[in-house]
């Protein structure tokens, strides 16, 4: 069946941080069908290319700029080109991550740094220009994308989970500061994503000695991408994504130390018991390839 698009996509301007693989990527191609103006952003220049010639080939408007969130100057280079380009920012989609998998003291501290760096510095870095924007403007959604982990920590991800935990509280913050102001027009989005098949796990950093895996149950990356693409144009406060992440939701807030206890089984299980073997890697996480965001 021939889809149709809205006016409620249609010319509205979004950035896309982490636009070059995984969730960033397949929302950037979903919004560009419904003909949306879109600022990809990611450290692979040749790969977000791509991606805006194909954005643009499906009937949207696209734009490449190259950045890495993880530097403030970027993200603020990056502002300034979607509204030289798109001459307002209707959406900003805080979606760049990293990650690094291993015993915390196993793993190098510059490692962890570059975590929180891009995954919570660097959201909080495109939140800070997007609202700055959003308040001259009275309107605006900014559409934080965190993880389930964010709100139920799991073993050998420990820089992760504190950036993830961090993305949750601060977009928790910024709800409370615009609803202060009384600014109804501007919305914060959290959205809390279950391990989906993505190239993430390929891309992370390992040091457990084993190949990175990501913690069952998993789903397919089109659950979050459907998601981000509805916040476009209906925001919500929080959405989790895979069947089963609302109710281990509800369950930690019932019995917090059984449920995280079964998340540490369940990750270690699969990453330490049930992995093959592995070499220590850096993966992407200190410089880009051409399909990583």
């Amino acid at each position: 069946m021939e889809r149709t698009r809205t006016n409620q996509f249609e010319g509205k301007s979004v950035v896309i941080t982490g636009a070059s693989s995984g969730f960033g990527h397949g929302t950037a191609i979903e919004l560009a069908w419904r003909g949306a103006c879109l600022v990809l952003a990611a450290r692979s220049a040749n790969t977000i290319s791509e991606l805006a010639q194909a954005c643009e080939t499906v009937g949207g408007r696209a734009i490449a700029v190259p950045t890495d969130v993880s530097n403030p100057h970027e993200v603020e280079r990056l502002a300034q080109r979607a509204l030289a380009e798109c001459g307002q920012i209707d959406v900003w989609m805080n979606n760049a991550g990293v990650g690094v998998i291993g015993r915390f003291d196993v793993v190098p501290l510059q490692d962890h740094e570059q975590v929180i760096k891009t995954d919570l510095l660097g959201t909080m870095a495109g939140s800070y220009f997007a609202l700055r924007h959003f308040r001259q403007r009275g309107e605006g959604t900014l559409i934080n994308v965190a993880s389930i982990i964010g709100k139920i920590p799991a073993p050998l991800y420990a820089s992760y989970v504190a950036a993830k935990f961090g993305v949750v509280g601060f977009s928790d913050a910024l709800r409370q500061e615009l609803k202060s102001d009384k600014m109804e027009k501007i919305r914060v989005c959290t959205v809390l994503p279950m391990a989906h098949e993505t190239e993430f796990f390929e891309h992370a950093a390992n040091y457990t000695g084993h190949k990175a895996v990501p913690i069952p149950p998993t789903y397919d990356p089109k659950v979050t991408i459907d998601a981000l693409v509805k916040l476009v144009a209906e925001p919500e406060d929080e959405v989790i994504t895979g069947g089963q992440g609302g109710v281990f939701n509800i369950l930690h807030h019932l019995m917090p130390t059984a449920v995280e206890n079964m998340m540490a089984a369940k990750t270690e299980n699969a990453q330490l018991r049930d992995a093959p073997s592995a070499p220590f890697s850096e993966g992407s996480l200190h410089r880009a390839t051409e399909q990583v965001s």
